[in-house]
């Protein structure tokens, strides 16, 4: 199986949001509760990709089986050179190396770009993502406890960071 990685472009957003509304409501892999619309996900990724960061796929076969992207951690100044990342691949595609091949992409991008660190916000109960970031060199740096609700249940999340210059 070859995977391909490429530029985002808008015609990919419906297999997107497939993805996207499947994690929001299967998983607390993303806190939110409303499944996305087109114009909501199309409106979000023209903001990042209006702010240089990048978006990009996956793809097997031509087929999009993964997405990932970065943008601003905080939005003050000093914050311009940490991003906070985040990669999705369809449910049924786990464990192919799809995960590892965006996250290693977005590093390496965020290296050109000459960012200093990158975040990672995971729901404490997603012990495999924790363990698929350490695998790339994220440590964690914090746990917010109780910071989301989801599912009738609050949920901490942990906080993990990687320095992309080390000094």
């Amino acid at each position: 199986m070859e995977i391909k990685i490429r530029p985002y472009e808008t015609s990919d957003t419906d297999v997107i949001i497939a993805i996207l509304n499947y994690y929001i409501v299967n998983s607390t892999a993303i806190y939110d509760y409303d499944l996305r619309t087109l114009e909501q996900q199309l409106t979000i990724f023209e903001e990042k990709l209006e702010k240089g960061f990048p978006i990009i796929v996956a793809t097997v076969e031509n087929r999009i089986v993964g997405f990932g992207y970065y943008s601003e951690f905080r939005f003050r100044e000093a914050y311009k050179y940490t991003v906070e990342h985040s990669v999705y691949v369809l449910p049924n595609e786990h464990g192919n190396g799809i995960g590892s091949i965006l996250l290693k992409s977005l590093i390496d991008i965020a290296k050109q770009q000459k960012l200093h660190t990158m975040i990672a916000v995971i729901d404490s109960e997603n012990q495999s993502s924790i363990f698929f970031h350490e695998q790339f060199g994220f440590s964690t740096v914090g746990i917010i406890k109780e910071s989301g609700f989801k599912f009738e249940r609050w949920l901490d999340s942990i906080i993990m960071q990687l320095l992309l210059e080390q000094n």
